[in-house]
């Protein structure tokens, strides 16, 4: 396992774009459904199981064999119904596969890829196999939305962090589930969906004052 590259892949600084995404956590907060440090923990635990799993299916994939790119890019893109959230993916990805050209040799995919599907490319590209692409896409999907719950809610960042060691042994299980189907067809990816996200995020691309871009 090559840990420095992981974690270089895994880097929450990594210049992606990330950090201007709550994952559906500033609509969350919104509604009232996300207040406090066990809501937090609940969104986070529901998110990985859910979005998780299908972004971590795919970064897998697209690390298995890159050539698959435009046929694991379709595929996603029907898994994801929010429009909101295909243009926030989409733009995360672009930010994903500008940055993985500065560090390493890429193939040739389209501009605009989902960001798990160019966070497997990037994964293949640098040495690593689907498994570890699988762990970053997991860890990726509750470590952004924890990270706007310290600027949304004003939590305490070391509770918060607490919450994502915690979710670390789930993380590893939902990652090799995930690298189990590296090579299956598109169509027959995890197709795990989160309604709740997909209503608020289209809620959220209406507001004209927020704090992250979804």
């Amino acid at each position: 396992m090559s840990l420095a590259t992981l974690l270089v892949l895994a880097d929450g600084r990594l210049p992606s774009g990330g950090h201007a995404h709550s994952g559906g956590l500033e609509a969350a907060v919104s509604a009232g459904r996300v207040g406090d440090l066990d809501a937090v923990a609940g969104f986070l635990r529901g998110k990985l199981h859910t979005a998780g799993l299908v972004a971590a299916a795919f970064a897998a994939a697209a690390c298995a064999n890159p050539a698959r790119w435009a046929e694991l890019d379709e595929g996603l893109d029907a898994r994801i119904s929010s429009p909101a959230l295909r243009k926030a993916s989409r733009a995360q990805g672009r930010a994903m596969i500008r940055a993985g050209r500065a560090m390493w040799p890429l193939p040739v995919v389209g501009r605009d890829p989902h960001q798990p599907v160019a966070l497997g490319v990037l994964a293949s590209a640098a040495g690593l196999v689907p498994l570890e692409a699988a762990v970053a896409a997991a860890h990726g999907t509750v470590t952004g939305p924890a990270s706007a719950a310290v600027r949304l809610l004003g939590l305490d960042p070391y509770q918060v962090h607490a919450l994502i060691a915690r979710l670390a042994p789930d993380t590893d299980r939902i990652a090799t589930a995930a690298a189990a189907c590296a090579h299956d067809p598109a169509d027959a990816l995890p197709a795990a969906g989160a309604p709740l996200l997909d209503i608020g995020a289209e809620l959220h691309a209406t507001w004209e004052v927020r704090l992250f871009a979804s």
